[in-house]
């Protein structure tokens, strides 16, 4: 089975020298394609403490990588500032040949064994036996999805979503209340699917953004309108749900997840915090 991961990166970084991945430039319209090398991310060593190992990797990181972009064929490259990484899945779904597509992000990959990356072949054995790949599940505790969202950002996109599904796709609304209430996650919007099951989840997704967009419209500050990359999170499990209560015999898989650089969680942990006692909403990413 032809697998094909898109890395989803919108500054020059390090990628994995492995046929499964395809490093693609989001947002790249308008804008001078960026950079990648070839370079030891497989260990999921912290990129800060590359320095120590310089003088072994020098050669490997002088070995450029062809970086894809985001705005060739069929794109909705301009809609970056808002999607974010999903104007790469948009991409892939349009214009990559492949039996199976997934995604992951720059700093942040499945996990293969050991303290490895997935690679090639363990991408393609996990997809030989199920029909989609998802990140291990994120958990809440003491919030549901909705709450944390609501919390830390504005519930109101939710209740707008959830309306366009009442409305243009009733027979998920189970579903959505169900994953609304529910304290825990697929999170990242990353994936693995089968052709076909993409297909499907696309058609779904986008159709529900570009209605929530055509109501919410574009939020003045940068992180704020990267509201409907946000809401697809929850989205994505909202589909998944229903596709498993449509077909008992869904095969999904949860595959570890690695973060290549180092994670504050006191700090993001304490916003958190911050954001469900007080009510000081998230006005960056942590």
């Amino acid at each position: 089975m032809k697998t094909k991961i898109i890395i989803a990166m919108h500054k020059s970084y390090t990628v994995p020298e492995e046929d499964v991945y395809l490093p693609m430039h989001v947002g790249a319209e308008g804008k001078e394609t960026i950079e990648a090398h070839y370079g030891d991310v497989a260990r999921g060593e912290n990129q800060a403490d590359a320095s120590e190992k310089q003088a072994q990797d020098e050669a490997r990181k002088n070995e450029m990588a062809q970086v894809s972009r985001d705005d060739t064929g069929e794109n909705i490259s301009h809609k970056n500032p808002y999607y974010c990484e999903l104007t790469g899945l948009y991409w892939a779904w349009k214009n990559l040949d492949a039996d199976a597509i997934g995604l992951v992000h720059y700093r942040r990959y499945f996990k293969g064994s050991g303290k490895n990356i997935m690679t090639t072949a363990e991408a393609e054995e996990i997809m030989a036996n199920c029909d989609i790949a998802v990140p291990t599940k994120r958990k809440y505790y003491i919030e549901s999805l909705y709450s944390h969202y609501a919390h830390t950002l504005d519930g109101d996109h939710l209740d707008k979503a959830k309306l366009i599904i009442a409305q243009r796709h009733n027979d998920y609304l189970d579903a959505c209340e169900e994953v609304y209430n529910r304290s825990w996650g697929y999170m990242f919007n990353m994936c693995i699917m089968r052709r076909e099951y993409l297909e499907e989840y696309c058609q779904w997704l986008f159709d529900i953004l570009g209605e929530l967009e055509n109501d919410i419209g574009v939020l003045e500050d940068a992180f704020s309108a990267r509201l409907y990359g946000r809401v697809s999170e929850i989205l994505f499990n909202v589909w998944l749900v229903h596709k498993q209560q449509e077909n008992p015999d869904l095969r999904v898989s949860e595959v570890p997840t690695m973060h290549l650089e180092k994670v504050n969680w006191i700090k993001k942990g304490g916003a958190f915090l911050v954001a469900k006692f007080f009510g000081k909403k998230y006005k960056k990413s942590f």
